[in-house]
């Protein structure tokens, strides 16, 4: 597998996707810099997830609907370009409620 580097384009997304499709199949292996950036974002572009543990995380994710995790997808990149100057790296292996907003915390 190559390594994975972008800068909000589809390689980016489908690194966000990966990450978010890993929450909602409660893997608990470690994750990876990327995939913890990721997870931050996450958190940052969404208060109602905010203090929820990872397995909290998945069952938020999974009750949402396409459109949602469209919308959701697109937070998290944009936060992360602009926050990082680019979009997610995968560079290696490495308590709340699930009722979330839609809109950026800042």
């Amino acid at each position: 597998m190559k390594a994975r580097d972008s800068s909000g384009d589809a390689d980016g997304e489908m690194l966000i996707v990966d990450t978010f499709t890993r929450l909602i199949f409660g893997e608990e292996g470690r994750f990876d810099a990327g995939e913890l950036s990721i997870i931050d974002a996450l958190r940052r572009v969404d208060q109602g997830v905010a203090a929820d543990s990872h397995r909290e995380m998945g069952q938020y994710l999974r009750a949402l609907g396409v459109e949602e995790m469209i919308q959701l997808v697109a937070r998290v990149q944009a936060y992360l370009a602009a926050t990082q100057g680019a979009g997610p790296k995968a560079v290696g292996p490495a308590q709340g409620r699930y009722a979330g907003s839609n809109s950026f915390d800042r």
